[in-house]
């Protein structure tokens, strides 16, 4: 399909700063100008959406760009009457770009009489006609699973390490800290790149959303500690993890989260803590006060998923994505060493 090899993005109105710098990356990729494809997105008086496409895209490789970010269910229709609308006009292949993947949390009966939302959206976008997910640190990799299309999940990690080598010039005195045991094996990932210790904070719930007690697993005396996990939320645990450390005898403590959701008191939380940095990504769109906070630093991912795209489209693989040694050319402005 020779139309493959020229992909046509689209964006809803979940992150278009993120979508317009991804469309300038790839034109800089491809030598050529890519522009977004013009698209209305509006909403009758009763909040219905409407979606028009003013180009013709019969035959096209398209890439709609959307996260199911805050408000998520806004979002998530977007996402779907684009879909709609692409595959009514004819498109060739349609494949959702969700840097953030909301839903992704409920991805398991917790208790009784609960539902798994996350296999439910994944029902609901390959109904609605997505071909291909391109996302980025789900929650839980078994939700790749919920898709019965191809689902590309990419990692931060890479990133990551780029910038902690880029920004901590003594690795030997990084320790790696999961802020939960669960989210062991993303901070072991991270702390292989670097060639890091690792440690964990043992977390032990009361009750939903209130922590009875924590305790750290390592020595982490002396040590600049750097705690990595994929989603904040309202930041509670993440300061609470930093306190703890800090107890412990760290000399200082960072935070490299994949997705700032950053909901309700969360940058007043972070601002007022000890944490010295806290390092998110642009997959959910940073809000002024986010951009604002003195502590707090966006690494963007433009670079990351405009080599995805033109990989998806060329049929080359994106699994050598996951390589922070394939990612320092693409990642060279940012970090000139790293090349």
């Amino acid at each position: 399909m020779n139309a493959l090899f020229k992909p046509k993005l689209i964006a809803g109105n979940s992150n278009k700063p993120l979508a317009a710098a991804i469309a300038r990356r790839i034109s800089i990729h491809r030598g050529e100008p890519v522009e977004l494809v013009d698209i209305r997105v509006e909403r009758f008086n009763d909040q219905e959406i409407f979606v028009e496409v003013y180009e013709n895209v019969r035959g096209e490789d398209m890439f709609i760009i959307q996260s199911t970010s805050n408000p998520a269910n806004d979002n998530l229709m977007e996402l779907m009457i684009m879909c709609d609308a692409l595959r009514r006009s004819s498109a060739a292949r349609i494949t959702a770009v969700m840097p953030y993947f909301g839903y992704a949390r409920q991805d398991r009966r917790s208790k009784a009489r609960t539902p798994i939302s996350a296999k439910l959206v994944a029902n609901l976008l390959t109904v609605a006609g997505i071909e291909r997910v391109l996302t980025m640190d789900l929650h839980a990799a078994q939700i790749q699973g919920f898709f019965d299309v191809p689902v590309d999940n990419l990692y931060a990690a890479p990133v990551f390490a780029l910038d902690i080598a880029h920004h901590f010039p003594d690795l030997g005195a990084v320790t790696v800290v999961s802020p939960d045991v669960g989210g062991v094996a993303r901070a072991r990932e991270l702390a292989e790149r670097i060639d890091a210790d690792l440690a964990i904070v043992d977390k032990r719930r009361a009750a939903p959303g209130e922590i009875a007690s924590m305790t750290v697993i390592g020595d982490v005396r002396d040590r600049v500690c750097v705690i990595v996990d994929d989603i904040c939320d309202t930041a509670g645990t993440l300061v609470k993890a930093a306190d703890l450390l800090l107890g412990h005898g760290a000399r200082e403590v960072h935070a490299y989260i994949t997705h700032g959701v950053l909901s309700g008191p969360a940058i007043e939380r972070v601002t007022g803590s000890q944490l010295k940095s806290l390092v998110v990504t642009d997959s959910i769109e940073p809000s002024a006060a986010t951009r604002a906070a003195p502590n707090i630093r966006v690494v963007p991912i433009a670079p990351l998923f405009g080599q995805a795209i033109l990989n998806i489209s060329n049929g080359t693989s994106v699994s050598s994505l996951f390589n922070s040694g394939t990612l320092g050319p693409i990642y060279e402005a940012f970090y000139p060493a790293a090349a």
